[in-house]
């Protein structure tokens, strides 16, 4: 039975709703001055190693968060949801899963060197090392606060850690560095976070840190954590294989033009796994109290995430050029124009897609994905050519295959636009496999009845944009504010949020605002 959006919540115990979405707004507004400071990292970066460096450098990047997979096999993913569920259990959670990470690093550092030599990275070797390892105590430290609630300090690390990454980028911008200096930045950053957040935990007593490993329960975890971990893979591999896959085919000067259309595409895409990140928590506590509760959940959840991806693809699809040579000082990276375009197209798909996700790891039915990534390969193959708990990994694992399969059919032929274009249409066959096992095991969302309103706010938001379609450099962002303004206005005229949903909002606001 389909949940009716716009009917009341029924509130559950602490107010979780509500927090969740204060912690939504605190956390994006962190993410917004850390990636407005990453672009300003990225585009220095590019600038100073131009468009072969640039080609290296991100794929130096995509090799290691694909083997990162062998520091954590899943286990980040299973504490946030264990110990929100269970904190009194937290303290041993978090020394399990942080001595593991010990141990899991060997196999990791061999893993990397294997791959960064196939591509003649193997420079780069120490640095992609110390930042994986770094990178992946940060984020289970992090996750410590995601599980607890409290992410008024991650808010701070999130900036403190792109303020440390910029600095460290201008100078070696300065200082003309080369690829390896700037992986080394980001361990900097990481090692920043790691230092923090362990002294948060001891401060605050939220958990007890030390060695502990416990070989049955990390066991007994790990059958728990790999469909995370292949999920991660998977996805990684779905999202990341055009940046493997063309320099196998193409010189790294067409890595670095798509690398850098793809890095404004990708700004973009922290907003939805921010949100996920603050309210999946919440979701599994929902499907543990009521799943009517946890329906009317997924569905504003995905109201909300169309909301906000929805005008970004039709604002990046008119305002391409200009938003390009915004960030293109040097005039190397005009080829990356069309690509953003092709990307920016989907950013709402990658959005609403999250929605899934969200919903099928709240009901223990992580594997689910994956079943829905393979029908999403069977379909894209073909254009170019059980137990329930497992559905999450194997939708992930249709996508991965799919991607790779249109990459290989689109990339020798059409190089980076054809990378852009596979994205894409992957995408869009995981949405629409991911909302049908969400009906089969949750209840349906009603796609059409969130969303008309929404697209019809974003269809008044872009009539308003042609006129800019031709703007450059600041003008840019004039038209950007143009659209936000625009947009909103016309969100209150069609209506798109019903009462509920405000009160919801407000209810999220700080006491002294209400």
């Amino acid at each position: 039975m389909e949940a009716d959006a716009e009917s009341p919540v029924t509130p559950v115990p602490g107010g979780l709703g509500s927090r969740a979405l204060r912690n939504t707004a605190l956390l994006l507004g962190a993410r917004v001055v850390s990636r407005l400071l990453a672009l300003v990292t990225f585009f220095g970066a590019a600038a100073s190693l131009g468009a072969a460096g640039t080609g290296r450098f991100q794929t130096g990047i995509t090799l290691m968060s694909l083997v990162s997979v062998v520091v954590d096999l899943g286990f980040n993913n299973l504490y946030v949801r264990e110990a929100a569920r269970n904190p009194q259990e937290l303290s041993r959670y978090l020394r399990n899963v942080l001595s593991s990470r010990a141990v899991l690093a060997v196999a990791g550092f061999l893993a990397l060197a294997a791959v960064l030599a196939i591509y003649g990275l193997e420079s780069l070797l120490a640095a992609a090392f110390a930042t994986m390892v770094l990178n992946a105590y940060a984020n289970v430290l992090r996750s410590t606060f995601y599980a607890t609630g409290r992410l008024g300090y991650e808010a701070i690390a999130i900036v403190v850690e792109a303020g440390i990454l910029v600095s460290l980028t201008l100078l070696g911008v300065r200082l003309h560095m080369g690829v390896a200096y700037y992986l080394w930045a980001y361990a900097a950053s990481y090692a920043f976070s790691c230092v923090f957040f362990s002294i948060v935990i001891a401060a605050r007593r939220i958990a007890r840190l030390g060695w502990q490993l416990e070989p049955a329960f990390l066991l007994h975890w790990l059958r728990l954590s790999l469909p995370f971990a292949a999920t991660f893979v998977i996805t990684t591999i779905y999202f990341k294989s055009d940046l493997t896959i063309l320099p196998l085919f193409r010189p790294y000067q067409e890595v670095g033009w798509y690398g850098f259309a793809y890095k404004p595409f990708e700004a973009l895409l922290f907003i939805p796994v921010t949100m996920l990140n603050v309210v999946f928590p919440v979701l599994g506590v929902y499907f543990r109290a009521s799943v009517a509760q946890l329906q009317v959940a997924i569905n504003r959840f995905y109201k909300a995430l169309f909301a906000v991806g929805w005008p970004a693809s039709v604002g990046v699809v008119l305002l391409a050029p200009g938003i390009n040579a915004l960030f293109d000082r040097t005039g190397h990276f005009g080829p990356a124009t069309p690509a953003l375009q092709i990307l920016g197209s989907g950013i709402f798909l990658m959005f609403i897609t999250n929605a899934f996700i969200g919903a099928l790891n709240a009901a223990d039915r992580q594997h689910l994905f994956m079943w829905t990534a393979l029908a999403s390969m069977v379909a894209n193959v073909a254009l170019n050519a059980a137990d329930r708990q497992h559905l999450f990994m194997w939708t992930a694992l249709a996508s991965m295959v799919a991607n790779v399969a249109l990459n290989l059919a689109l990339i020798p032929s059409f190089g980076y636009l054809g990378a852009a274009w596979a994205t894409n249409l992957t995408e869009l066959v995981l949405l629409v496999v991911g909302w049908a096992f969400v009906a089969r095991e949750i209840g349906r969302v009603p796609v059409f009845r969130l969303s008309w309103r929404i697209a019809l706010a974003g269809a008044v938001m872009g009539a308003a944009l042609l006129p800019f379609r031709s703007a450059h450099g600041l003008e840019v962002l004039g038209a950007i504010l143009v659209g936000v303004l625009v947009y909103g206005v016309a969100l209150v005229l069609v209506r798109a949020f019903d009462a509920e949903e405000i009160a919801i909002a407000r209810r999220a606001l700080p006491s002294r605002a209400r």
